[in-house]
């Protein structure tokens, strides 16, 4: 029982994996390249909490802080130099 979860669930996340990767790829804009890329890191961070769940391990535990944190700040930062650009272009 507990293989065919971890079958789906490494289905799923791969297909949503995929979408993200098509994603960044396409754009059209940077905002949704930037989407794409905190989903992709939350995929891996799900994959990471699955597979400490399944084998019983704290192992990629700082891992999964590190990926979380980074995925955080960027999109905080990217989120803040699109609305610096926005206010920018009012103004003139």
């Amino acid at each position: 029982m507990m293989q065919l979860v971890l079958t789906v669930t490494a289905v799923v996340l791969s297909l949503a994996a995929g979408g993200a990767i098509i994603r960044i790829a396409r754009g059209p804009s940077l905002l949704d390249r930037v989407l794409a890329a905190d989903v992709l890191l939350a995929i891996v961070g799900a994959a990471l909490c699955i597979d400490m769940a399944a084998n019983r391990h704290l192992n990629n535990l700082m891992l999964l802080v590190a990926v979380s944190l980074i995925g955080f700040v960027g999109s905080v930062t990217v989120a803040r130099f699109v609305a610096d650009r926005r206010e920018k272009t009012r103004e003139s």
